[in-house]
């Protein structure tokens, strides 16, 4: 008998992943529809050094981690605020989102994916992709 806590199995490193909580299950798409609708919202809108990260099985936050980055303020809050248009859209995904007011760094949580868009500076000061990252991928995961 399977043990109820546990949601599912991660497809890439075989472990139990427990369900995450205080989020409801979406069964009508998957983390990878949304990572794919994140990932061409994101290159639509000009982003740059765009970095996906997969965390299934590293981490109960979230499946995967997209990171990128804007030229300016307001080219940072256009790609935030026209992300989560598309996700209401597509999948109706009501993504929470916290930084857009400044631009410097907006965050966008939209359940299995987690969105991190930066300007530049503010992207090379926090340098997220060396904390979820392993150490031989930082430089090559920016060729995505």
């Amino acid at each position: 008998m399977e043990d109820a806590s546990l949601s599912h199995t991660d497809p890439v490193t075989g472990l139990p992943v427990a369900p995450r909580s205080g989020r409801p299950a979406q069964t009508e798409f998957s983390s990878d529809a949304v990572r794919d609708a994140v990932m061409a919202s994101v290159e639509d809108d000009k982003a740059e050094d765009i970095v996906l990260i997969d965390l299934r099985g590293r981490s109960d936050v979230a499946d995967y981690m997209v990171i990128c980055s804007g030229r300016s303020s307001r080219q940072v809050a256009a790609i935030a605020e026209k992300l989560a248009e598309r996700l209401k859209q597509a999948f109706g995904i009501n993504a929470k989102m916290e930084g857009k007011e400044t631009g410097d760094w907006v965050l966008i949580d939209s359940g299995d994916v987690i969105v991190h868009v930066f300007r530049p500076e503010v992207r090379e000061f926090y340098q997220l992709e060396k904390m979820w990252l392993p150490a031989g991928q930082v430089g090559a995961a920016r060729t995505l």
